[in-house]
């Protein structure tokens, strides 16, 4: 195994460079394989899960799903507050900034980075309470491929560019974020469902993230700076799949004709809260097969 890491790490410093000494040592970003582990158990439990609890009874996970949102929105808060006043303290250029030029403030957004990334891996419990609550149609193509594909990127971005221009996405990110696990939280009280109403502004605001990050990337680009070119070009890359994913399943789910047809098995809520945001329901055809609806077991 040893050898193997070795072996990792030289493909890795020969395709992308020397890594970031600053995170050395930091949990789960010295060796690759755990990220990809953790990666390869959550593509197994979302096809395993599904066939697990086709007999059994539904989990409501109503409490823990409260705590659950609560914590992610706060986390979330406390990154996009963070990120926007190490940014400010920094003197981030918009335009280009490279990743040892801040100083203090540069190890400030590598922190809170570490957290973005780490946030990756719990939100991995999003596609296993839908398992539990037998929620398998909002179990999508773009929901698994943005929850497995967020961690592994991350891994990577914080290993060979921690900050500098990396801070851009999260800062968006953190802040729909705080949004939508937000509404997720009050939308597991059912007595808080009929004064939710921005479900669909929450997917207008994250292709808006992804709009403005390709924008702000191509900045980069168009006037580089120390920041390295490659990365750039992978982001834009990933933003425009995005888009590409998230505009499909927007127009599914919110086109009147597509509404219609689908409002008789559309089920109103997800992750213990409404359905319909960032990309967990209809975005694509599901991954399993909807399930008669059960008698929901008590938490």
């Amino acid at each position: 195994m040893e050898h193997f890491d070795a072996s990792l790490s030289t493909y890795f410093k020969a395709l992308l460079g020397p890594r970031d000494t600053r995170v050395k040592g930091w949990f789960l970003l010295d060796n690759y394989i755990p990220t990809f582990i953790c990666s390869v158990i959550y593509l197994l439990i979302v096809w395993l899960g599904p066939k697990y609890m086709r007999n059994k009874q539904p989990f409501s996970c109503r409490g823990i799903l409260v705590v659950y949102n609560l914590g992610l929105t706060l986390l979330s808060l406390y990154m996009f507050c963070e990120l926007v006043t190490g940014v400010w303290e920094g003197k981030y250029n918009f335009f280009c900034q490279g990743t040892r030029t801040a100083g203090e403030s540069d190890m400030k957004i590598i922190r809170v980075l570490w957290w973005y990334y780490f946030s990756k891996l719990i939100e991995f419990m999003d596609t296993f309470f839908f398992i539990l609550r037998k929620n398998n149609h909002q179990i999508t193509v773009l929901h698994v491929y943005h929850h497995a594909s967020m961690l592994n990127i991350w891994w990577f971005v914080m290993n060979w560019v921690p900050c500098g221009h990396s801070y851009f996405g999260a800062t968006l990110n953190s802040f729909i974020h705080v949004l939508m696990y937000s509404y997720y939280g009050l939308s597991s009280v059912p007595s808080m469902r009929p004064y939710l109403w921005w479900k669909k502004y929450i997917t207008q605001g994250q292709l808006l993230q992804f709009v403005l990050t390709i924008i702000q990337t191509s900045c980069g680009v168009i006037w580089p700076c120390t920041f390295p070119l490659g990365w750039l070009y992978f982001q834009i890359g990933y933003m425009i799949s995005l888009i590409a994913l998230f505009t499909n399943f927007y127009i599914q789910t919110y086109n009147k004709k597509g509404a219609s047809r689908r409002k008789d098995h559309l089920k109103d809520h997800q992750n213990g809260s409404m359905a319909a945001v960032n990309g967990h329901t209809y975005s694509f055809s599901p991954l399993e097969n909807n399930v008669k609806p059960r008698k929901l077991r008590k938490d």
